[in-house]
């Protein structure tokens, strides 16, 4: 290999290495970019996760501690035989963990576990429908107490609304009436929309302490203090937090809503899994949202709800009115321009091409749609009724070949001269006065009321239901003014399940198809995670064969014309010193010229096979093999000269010393051969 294909070869090299780290790097930035993308989507979960794990360990060492404590406050309160039940292992649970019905580890106002089967402190609202049939229950819809469908755990059981397109309605008591006071409260229970969620809700009410609660006539219109939990119709994702503000003016209620989450709602109603609501007040009215224990909004009482609790202190006067003189118009024409004289406003936006041809082979003659022949009138067809039949008409199909049928017309075009009316250009109004605004006035309703978080005592936990799907399951309510108390009754019962439903989740690949399912994006990333290592591969291991070849042609291209150069003056010197030796020989008689034309003739022979064998690789290989060749012949004539005597010594020298030149002359002639 010559220089310059060493040189063009180690090129090319650096540039497919060049190219490899910038594939390299691209790889690397698409799979961070992902990562970012899914860290972003599920960086709450996560760190909910965690918190969960953290939580759990620290539970675990004090487990053993509080369950004397817990049998005590099972006695004491009488639930203990009905909880102390020995939970034998579920053959269809396809992974064991040990549950115990949970114990609240603080005060609370109310707590639900469902784990007894019963509903014996539920109320079933019987209320009727004032416009329907006597007797028809407008609350049919049925309750019943079960397990999950999937995930299931040994033992743990919840509220499952079992019809579908029914209302319905259930309630029960708090254990004592919570006052808004100085406490703060928190309201916490479980959701999984097992078989999806067409449309319906699973929010839950806090019925207000009316003095009147009658949980049998429980219906949409017993009022309420607030209103919490996930709702959802057609794409309509929500979390709804309402509360009943009361005017302190005229002591009417008006529902507060506030503002929407921060995160995305749909995979909580799609994933079929259980997810846990909890909502925070504190008595410096805020307040916050939680899903899994991670926070979707937070906000303020006074500030971030519709409509705010307190009405503006300033009004507009209904009394007042625009004047008739006041004028709005920022601009207007200018009343000193003029139509230009060559402004035509008739011509037309349309004229017909001038520079159209009727196309060759048109059918003046024909019509396009003609009667089809073979319909017939009805027989029921009345003329003096249904006037004069006349028959279908069709497509002709003489027209169908032609490129056209009927009286031909130009087609129209854009009308160069068209400008269309004229309009005065427009300037600024020197008599504007602005938009007009009526006067400001004070408020007469208006009130400031800067505790909002004081709202009416609640007595009650209801759920008055409408939903287009069935087997929405409830669990584990909990109303307490005590955070720390939440999360442990969290970690007793919603932690459980998910960890459970953790053990049970499909392998990575499943996971990976169900992704690309939800964001469709995914399927590039997948491609080019797989595509790019692949091209690598291919890029960097690919046969030399390539490479081989395309240094030839840079030695070829390059450098020939300087060996063609090379080769005519080695060509040159090698026939003047042939031609002098010849004359030399000649001169000293006919042995030499015998040594010359063997000479000549074991040169042609030579010349042949290089023709007939002209591989570029093997040529110096060649040329040592004819040296060797005339070195064996020198030998076999020096023997012969021996027995012949001095005379054909001389003749033998003389065939020598032209060896070289001739050897020469031969790689020359090869290299040409080769080169052709």
């Amino acid at each position: 290999m010559s220089r310059w294909g060493q040189i063009n070869s180690k090129s090319i090299l650096l540039m497919k290495l060049d190219r490899g780290w910038m594939w390299l790097v691209l790889l690397l930035f698409l799979l961070a970019a992902a990562a970012v993308t899914a860290q972003e989507e599920d960086s709450e979960v996560v760190v909910a996760d965690v918190d969960d794990d953290v939580e759990a360990d620290d539970d675990i060492k004090a487990l053993m501690a509080e369950d004397e404590k817990a049998k005590l406050i099972e006695k004491k309160s009488g639930k203990g035989k009905a909880r102390e039940k020995a939970v034998k292992p579920n053959e269809n649970v396809s992974f064991q963990v040990t549950y115990k019905t949970p114990v609240p580890t603080g005060h609370v106002y109310f707590t639900e576990t469902f784990d007894d089967g019963t509903l014996d402190r539920w109320q079933m609202t019987k209320s009727v429908k004032e416009d329907a049939a006597d007797g028809h229950n407008k609350y049919d819809g049925k309750w019943a107490v079960e397990q999950l469908k999937e995930n299931k755990v040994s033992g743990d059981q919840g509220l499952v609304l079992k019809s579908r397109a029914k209302h319905h309605g259930i309630s029960a008591m708090l254990e004592k009436p919570f006052v808004f006071e100085n406490e703060p409260l928190i309201i916490q229970y479980e959701v999984n929309f097992q078989d999806g969620i067409d449309c319906g809700g699973a929010y839950i009410k806090l019925l207000s302490d009316s003095g009147d609660l009658n949980l049998e006539q429980f219906d949409s219109l017993t009022p309420y203090t607030i209103m919490f939990g996930p709702d959802k119709c057609g794409e309509n994702y929500k979390l709804h937090f309402i509360f009943r503000h009361q005017n302190p003016l005229n002591k009417d209620f008006e529902e507060k809503h506030a503002k929407r989450a921060d995160v995305d709602l749909k995979k909580f109603y799609t994933d079929k899994k259980t997810h846990l609501y909890t909502l925070v007040l504190n008595p410096d009215n805020s307040y916050e949202i939680f899903i899994d224990q991670s926070s979707v909004s937070r906000g303020n009482l006074l500030y971030d709800v519709v409509p705010p609790v307190n009405p503006p202190r300033e009004i507009d006067d209904p009394n007042d009115s625009k004047p008739k003189d006041w004028d709005e118009r920022a601009k207007i024409p200018d009343p000193e321009a003029e139509k230009p004289d060559d402004w035509d406003e008739d011509a037309p936006a349309k004229i017909e091409d001038s520079d159209a041809v009727k196309p060759e082979g048109w059918l003046d003659d024909e019509e396009e749609f003609v009667p089809d022949p073979n319909a017939e009138k009805p027989e029921d067809w009345d003329e003096e009724m249904d006037g004069e039949w006349e028959a279908p008409r069709i497509p002709n199909t003489a027209c169908q070949t032609a490129p056209g049928c009927g009286e031909w017309k130009r087609p129209m075009v854009n009308n160069p001269k068209y400008k269309g009316k004229w309009k005065a250009p427009l300037v600024d109004n020197p008599n504007y006065q602005g938009v007009w605004k009526p006067h400001k006035i004070i408020n007469p309703e208006f009130f400031e009321d800067l505790q909002p978080f004081r709202m009416m005592p609640i007595k009650a936990l209801g759920m008055e239901l409408w939903s287009m799907t069935s087997d929405i399951y409830f669990d584990n309510f909990i109303l307490t003014s005590h955070k720390e108390v939440a999360d442990r009754w969290a970690s007793d019962t919603w932690g459980v399940k998910k960890l459970v439903a953790s053990a049970n989740e499909p392998g990575i690949f499943a996971q990976l198809m169900t992704a690309a399912e939800e964001r469709p994006w995914l399927w590039v990333i997948y491609i080019l995670t797989i595509g790019l290592p692949v091209g690598l591969v291919v890029l960097f291991c690919w046969p030399k064969k390539t490479e081989d070849t395309l240094y030839a042609y840079r030695e070829i291209e390059v450098p020939q014309a300087e060996e063609e150069e090379e080769e005519e003056e080695e060509e040159d010197d090698t026939g003047e010193a042939a031609a002098e030796e010849e004359e030399e020989a000649a001169t000293e008689g006919d042995a030499p010229g015998e040594a010359t034309e063997e000479a000549k003739e074991g040169q042609e022979d030579l010349d042949g096979e290089n023709l007939k064998e002209g591989d570029e690789d093997d040529g110096e290989e060649e040329e040592e093999e004819d040296e060797k060749e005339d070195d064996e012949g020198t030998v076999e004539e020096n023997g012969e000269e021996e027995s012949t005597g001095p005379e054909e010594a001389a003749s033998d020298e003389l065939k020598e010393e032209p060896t070289s030149d001739e050897n020469q002359k031969q790689g020359v002639r090869k290299r040409r051969v080769r080169k052709d």
